[in-house]
């Protein structure tokens, strides 16, 4: 296992951003709405925000990163490295760090590039930025974390109830009083094509008859370009893999469940985060969830559900946090880390 533990970074704040187009999954036609009721029930996800033509991934993250730099008062020629993990970037390349770097205003000695990962993405995110930072020589960096994952265009309805689209901003920095940060974080490609899109890559390059809907394997209609997911599959990945890693990340860091203030996990659906909190025996009111209202945000879910239902409580005192995110690669990787004085906004809505 790839555990670590990183000194010295501190989250200075996060933020969040959402578009302010809500899609409700009981929006269909009347012979459907039995079906989707139980549908609801069973996923838990009631609602979900859609970006219209033209708002990208990396436009949410942008509103998140300029919020977070004005509340913060940072001076942008001070930002050391803007990272940026999605899967939904403007371009095939370049990559949507570095334009944002230009977009943003922020110095050409900002070192800026992309990590492709999805669920999983917040907390390697973090470890990747943070040692950055643990080394000593990078004082301040924004990571921006999301994808744009609605697909009006999907013929997959299976696909079509579950993801939206958000952005979000941490914003790091060195402080030699920092608490520890602890980390532990795996990977198993083996189980790729759980999660994965056929078609539009180098292995199998974009061609006409990959956009004519077609049935699969599975029977379900899709394209070619659209999302593949093995639902068996990945329910038994993420509840087989995740709570061990949990247990083993609480061992390595010397605490107990109950030193844990906040338990994030990255919303799947109702029934993959209501088996995984059970199997680790945590109490619903310290494992918040954002599925009813925004539906499975990818790799912005874990910092969306802190924005939206841990950040009173960060507001008045410090809180232990872990965070762990699991899907496709398939990759999943966990960390702990405390939260004090951080600049915290409300949701922004565009």
């Amino acid at each position: 296992m790839a555990q670590s533990t990183l000194h010295n970074v501190r989250i200075a704040g996060v933020a969040s951003c959402v578009p302010r187009q809500t899609v409700s999954n009981l929006d269909c036609p009347p012979e459907q709405v039995s079906m989707r009721e139980r549908l609801v029930r069973n996923i838990g996800i009631a609602s979900r925000r859609q970006s219209p033509a033209g708002l990208c991934f990396s436009d949410l993250a942008q509103h998140a990163a300029e919020k977070l730099i004005k509340d913060l008062g940072w001076n942008k020629d001070e930002i050391d490295a803007l990272i940026v993990v999605t899967q939904s970037p403007d371009y095939p390349y370049p990559g949507s760090a570095v334009i944002l770097q230009d977009r943003m205003g922020l110095p050409n000695s900002c070192l800026a590039f992309d990590i492709n990962l999805g669920c999983s993405g917040y907390p390697y995110g973090l470890y990747v930025v943070g040692s950055m930072i643990s080394a000593g020589k990078l004082k301040k960096a924004l990571l921006l974390v999301g994808d744009k994952s609605t697909n009006p265009n999907s013929q997959d309805q299976g696909f079509a109830v579950l993801f939206s689209d958000a952005g979000t901003a941490t914003a790091l920095e060195y402080d030699e009083t920092a608490p520890p940060a602890y980390f532990d974080l795996y990977s198993d490609g083996s189980g790729y094509k759980a999660i994965y899109c056929p078609a539009g890559g180098n292995r199998n390059p974009l061609l006409p008859e990959y956009l004519e809907p077609k049935a699969g394997e599975d029977g379900v209609i899709r394209r070619q370009v659209d999302i593949v997911l093995d639902g068996p599959a990945i329910l038994n990945f993420s509840t087989t893999r995740v709570p061990p890693a949990v247990d083993a990340l609480l061992a390595q860091a010397g605490f107990a469940k109950d030193d844990v203030d906040w338990y994030l996990f990255h919303q799947a659906n109702k029934m993959i985060n209501e088996t995984i909190r059970k199997k680790l025996g945590l109490p619903p009111e310290r494992v918040p969830s954002t599925l009813y209202d925004f539906g499975n945000t990818s790799s912005a879910s874990i910092p969306l559900t802190l924005t939206m239902h841990a950040r009173e409580s960060m507001l008045q005192k410090p809180q232990r946090l872990l965070m762990s995110g699991f899907g496709v690669g398939l990759s999943w990787a966990s960390c702990i880390l405390e939260i004090e004085g951080a600049v915290l906004p409300e949701l922004i809505e565009v």
